[in-house]
């Protein structure tokens, strides 16, 4: 066997120094130029992922929820714990709150022009998770319980997979908005829209997984 692994590995080698180059031809095309063309927002990468592969997009938001369910479903056993495990000192509550300030600005600023420059739905996400996170280790389990509940966020997170899903269809099936004019803030037909659900969902998501990692474990 490791003779036959010999011969396949030198095979392989001689053929990627004998055969030509295919990418070679299209070095006069530039790849990220044609998806900005066909897409429509100067980010290529948002492009790419909420529509050259927007089919893999949709599945990578199922897989999120069900892991979000995941956590739900592993910890509904335990023993909520009495201990929770918090900033007390005032000098760290107020940089891990103005941290949390910060962070929900940049979330904004990525989902909304997450189209327009570096950014986009999930990185948007992570950044809001990354704030609520930062609040949940500087107040109450219960308060934080309570605004979750007031804004019905688990609710909304629902009705996000529901919209991402059926935007995202209506997509792949060819009806699609306008795309605007090139690098303007209302362009790229539905690419904005779907950044913006995106990052709704994600950081709805990590709340709800911060709040069970709370109470039932007292920490992240």
């Amino acid at each position: 066997m490791k003779i036959l692994y010999i011969i396949a590995s030198l095979a392989m080698f001689i053929k990627i120094l004998v055969m030509p180059n295919t990418m070679a031809e299209l070095s006069e095309m530039s790849i990220v130029e044609m998806v900005v063309e066909d897409t429509g927002v100067p980010n290529a990468v948002s492009g790419i992922i909420f529509r050259n592969r927007l089919y893999d997009t949709i599945f990578e938001v199922i897989v999120f929820t069900i892991a979000i369910l995941g956590v739900g479903f592993l910890l509904s056993n335990e023993q909520p714990t009495t201990v929770v495990y918090q900033f007390t000192d005032q000098p760290s509550i107020v940089l891990a709150r103005l941290g949390a300030t910060i962070t929900a600005l940049v979330t904004t600023e990525l989902a909304i022009r997450g189209h327009l420059s570096p950014g986009g739905g999930f990185a948007a996400g992570v950044a809001g998770g990354t704030a609520i996170g930062l609040i949940a280790i500087t107040s109450s389990s219960q308060t934080m319980e309570k605004v979750y509940k007031r804004f019905s966020a688990a609710t909304l997170e629902k009705v996000s997979v529901l919209l991402f899903i059926i935007l995202a269809i209506a997509t792949l099936t060819g009806i699609e908005l306008p795309h605007g004019n090139l690098g303007y803030l209302i362009s790229g037909g539905s690419i904005p829209l779907l950044n913006i659900i995106v990052a709704l969902k994600v950081a709805l998501g990590s709340w709800a997984a911060i709040l069970l990692f709370v109470r039932y474990r007292g920490l992240f």
